[in-house]
This record gives C-alpha cells, structure tokens and sequence, in this order.
C-alpha cells in the first residue's frame, strides 16, 4: 500500500497529477503539536514519582527524557507539516515523510473497518486517532493508513464517509453519498455487574502481569530497591520473621488481591460507557473505554457471522464473550469483540440480535452428537498423555529422594484427564440450519461458531491414519472472515461430505465427494433446526 510515484503510475494512480475534480489535500489538526509531547510527559509521570518516595534514582535518565521530549516537539512540527491527506470518489490517499516519503493509497472498495481512538490527552484537546483498515490485494493480511490526529467531529464524518458504499452517479462516475445519520439502534449495552466476570478471563490477568512487570523492571532501570520505600521495608522485614508458611500464605493473598483489584481496574479501563449499535446502513459499532475511548465498527456488509468465546475460567463462571466473525478486522482489535465478557445467556442473546436470528437457530440450536469414536480418540489422547507425565514423575522420585512424594501426587492427573476427554466429548457438536452452520468444540477453551452458509467459499477434508481406521473426518469450512476457517471435528466420514453438501449446494462435485474414502451418501442433513 506504501507506493513509489512510479508504481503509484503502474496502478493507475498519478500522485503529482490530481485530476480537476478531486478535493483539497487537508492537514492533521494543529493541536497535534501539542499532543504528542504531553503524552511522552505523562509516561514519565511514574519515573518521576519513584524518585519523589525514594529519593534515589539516576537524574541524568530524567534529564535524557526530556530532552527527548523537546527532541519530539520538533518532530511533531516537522511531521505536520509534511503529512497531508484526502478522500477522493474512489480513495483514500496519504502523504507523509520528509527525509524518507512515503505516499499511500488505499482504494475504497477495500476499506474493511475505520476505527476511532482517542486516549485521555487527545480527549482532552478534542482529538481522535481514524486507522483505516484496508484488503491487501493480491498480498496476505492488512494494510492501515492512520491519521493521527484529527478533530474529534471530523473524525466521526471521516468514519461515516469511508464505511458508506459510492453510488454511481449520472455520467457513470462514482461519488460518495452524503452522509445521513438517523438514530441509531442500541442492541447492547454495560451492566455493572459484568465487573464480576473481570479476574475469570486470561486476557486481564495477563494485563496485569504485563504492568507488574513493567514496574519492576522500571525500578530495575532506576536502580532503585522497592525496598528503599519505608512501608514496603518494614512489611519485609516483618514477613521474613514470619514461619514459612505464614510467609507463602500471605504472598499468596497479596498476588491474589493484585491480580483480582488489579483485573477490575482493567475490565472498567477497557469496557466502562461500553454500547453496541446498529446503525441505519447496518454497520455495528462498538464504543468503549474510560480513559481512552474506542470505536470499532464492523460493516454488516461483511459481517459472516458470530463466535461466542468461553475460556475455562469463564466457562466455569457461567459466562461468555460474543465476537464478530468478520472481513478485514485487524489484530488489535481484541479480536472483533462485540461486548465484554458477560452472562452465557447474555452472549447468545447478543450474537442472535447481531445475526437478525433467534437464538434458537444460533448457539441455542440443537447439536447434533459426534460418534462414539470421537469419544475414544479424545480420551486415548488425554489419558495417553497423564499416563506419560506420571511415568515421568515416578521416575523423578526414584532419582530424587527428596521429592518421593510426587509420584503418588501424580496419580490425581488420571481422574483429571478422564473428565477432561469426556467434557471435549460433550463439547462437541454441530447443527445446519436455514442460513447458518454452527459448530462448537473444545474444553479449556470453548468456541461455538455461527457461520453464514453463503460466507463459505470452499472446504477442506482431513484424516489422518487414525482417524481413517475409526471412520471419521475433520471438515473445514473456508471463508474469508475470521480465522479463515472452522472446523467441525472427528465426524462421520460419509455425514463430513453430506454436510459439506448439504451447506453449499453444488459446490462440490463428485470427485471431491469421494476423495480419500469421504462418501457423500447419508448424513440427512436438511436446512432447518437440529
């Protein structure tokens, strides 16, 4: 998408030949000049406040970062005033750089989402961050064209205008429409309680983990002991006096209480004014966060349909997390995340409101079991490896005296992996109904998939020595949304083909219906519910 002139001509496009109709090139806002500064200001705030309790700390690092910091004002003045950009009737085009240029241009037919970012210090000064999202043409993956930063009002027509399809105008043209904004329809929005759902999900406590780390190794960079600070010395003194057990007991508490406060404070960080919408053109949107709000907005264009996530620990809280299964949704968009971790009920409600279904034909639908030799291959598997790892534990205390205990220890790894396969088992299951496939599967993590049968464009058949002797297949529905494919595992060899059939008429034919042993007879699958 970064073009040189001369292949910007190869494609088409001549950068230093607009054409008579084409808009003004604009600028960023000049508040800009501002912004960025400050933001390198308050990521010192913490340095600052060390050395404040301590008392110690290197004052040249200090020094060096503000001098970094005037360094950036300057080029900040120079990045204003060599970026300029514009939305002609068929792209978008951006212009950047002074020493090392860079010029792209990014047709609007493959605009996949327009996000809007604005963290506390761009709130404060009426700024937003638009990343543009774009298809990569014949290259894999995305491309992002960012304005960093416009107007907060110019930001919300930007994103308007770049998610609204052109109309073809009188002498065959293509121009934009103008933008209408009718009301628009709220399908969701935070309940407060939802905060209890914070501590089960992996996401937050890997967050946390994240600062915990980051302090420590800034007081590492400082040369400071957090030991220097009074309160936390005599607490050490005081627990290194402690029995051993009193000592782990009470680290224990403190990890769990961080971990536990520390996901909350997240949770409401990332999801607090959270609101899911529909609006007039069908594009849902997804508005959150507290100190730094956020946008996404997925177009109902290419919406595909809907996954409904639930990890262990969230599972094990009744809860679950409903995210879009969409075109051209970027990496750091947490996924396509339609709404916060929540109520299982909640999430399906919310996946079937998206979808225009009930929630009957969705996650409600009724599944249909596996056979009996999925079953024995999920537990050979589990029980095969607990009965590895326990051999390694006898072995480990026959060598060391010192840990005879962790064979017998072991031996608890058996029940444990008994209801690990019989709940893979039970998680498994798949239903085709009018206009969806829904397929669901794992244990430690859950995924119940609802794909539209149209989003499909092919399928992938596998099997492997083991499941050819057992009779059964593992079916992958390709699409262009998502993870480029979901599988429906370990079914029957003769129903993978029916069903594959059965989701896409003709588009399998006869060879593919036979390859590697997969018959396309039986299955009675019928497009409806169950």
């Amino acid at each position: 998408m970064t073009e040189s002139p001369h292949h910007a001509r190869q494609a088409g496009v001549a950068p230093d030949e607009p054409r008579r109709d084409d808009p003004p090139w604009r600028r960023l806002h000049p508040r800009m000049l501002v912004v960025t500064p400050l933001d390198t200001i308050v990521r010192l705030l913490p340095v600052f406040a060390i050395v404040l309790l301590t008392g110690r700390g290197d004052p040249v690092r200090v020094w060096i970062a503000l001098g970094i910091t005037g360094l950036l004002i300057l080029l900040g003045a120079i990045r204003w005033l060599t970026t300029r950009y514009r939305i002609t009737a068929d792209r978008v085009e951006l212009h950047k750089g002074w020493l090392n240029r860079q010029r792209t241009s990014v047709p609007r037919d493959r605009i996949r989402t327009v996000d809007l970012t604005a963290k506390l210090v761009h709130r404060i000064f009426g700024l937003s961050v638009v990343r543009v999202s774009a298809a990569a043409g014949s290259h894999a993956g995305l491309h992002q064209l960012d304005l960093d930063a416009v107007d907060t009002a110019e930001a919300e027509g930007l994103r308007r205008e770049l998610l609204a399809l052109p109309v073809p105008a009188p002498d065959g043209s293509a121009e934009a429409p103008a933008p209408a904004a009718p009301p628009a329809e709220e399908l969701a929005r935070l309940d407060p309680s939802w905060v209890r759902y914070a501590p089960l999900t992996v996401s937050s406590l890997a967050g946390i983990g994240l600062v915990l780390g980051a302090v420590w190794r800034l007081f590492d960079d400082l040369g400071v002991d957090p030991r220097d600070v009074p309160t936390v010395d005599t607490a050490a003194d005081r627990l290194a006096e402690a029995p051993v057990w009193v000592g782990t007991a009470v680290v224990g508490v403190v990890l769990l209480v961080i971990a536990v406060v520390g996901s909350v404070l997240l949770f409401i960080e990332r999801w607090w004014n959270y609101r899911l919408t529909r609006e007039a053109d069908g594009t849902l949107r997804v508005r959150r966060g507290l100190l730094t709000r956020r946008s996404l907005s997925v177009s109902g264009r290419r919406l595909r349909g809907v996954l409904v996530s639930e990890p262990l620990l969230l599972r094990a809280g009744r809860g679950a997390q409903a995210r879009a299964v969409s075109t051209g949704l970027a990496e750091d968009t947490h996924g396509g995340a339609l709404q916060p971790p929540a109520p299982r009920a909640e999430a399906g409600r919310v996946a079937a409101v998206v979808l225009h279904e009930d929630p009957s034909m969705i996650v409600g639908a009724p599944l249909r079991r596996h056979p009996r030799a999925a079953l024995t291959r999920r537990l050979t598997r589990v029980l095969g490896s607990a009965v590895g790892l326990i051999a390694a534990a006898w072995l480990v205390a026959a060598l060391l005296p010192g840990l005879a205990w962790l064979g017998p220890v072991s031996l608890a790894l058996l029940p444990i992996a008994l209801l690990l396969g019989l709940d893979r088992y039970r998680s498994l299951g798949h239903a085709l109904t009018a206009r969806y496939l829904v397929a669901r599967q794992g244990s430690l993590h859950r995924r119940t998939v609802a794909l539209q049968r149209t989003g499909v464009i092919g399928w992938t058949f596998r099997q492997s020595v083991f499941q050819r002797r057992a009779g059964l297949v593992t079916v992958q529905a390709v699409t262009a949304a998502g993870d480029g494919g979901y599988r429906v595992l370990d079914i029957a060899a003769a129903d993978g083909a029916a069903l594959a059939d059965a989701t896409t008429p003709d588009l399998l034919d006869p060879v593919h219906h036979t390859h590697r042993g997969v018959s396309a007879s039986g299955g009675g699958y019928r497009t409806g519910p169950g």
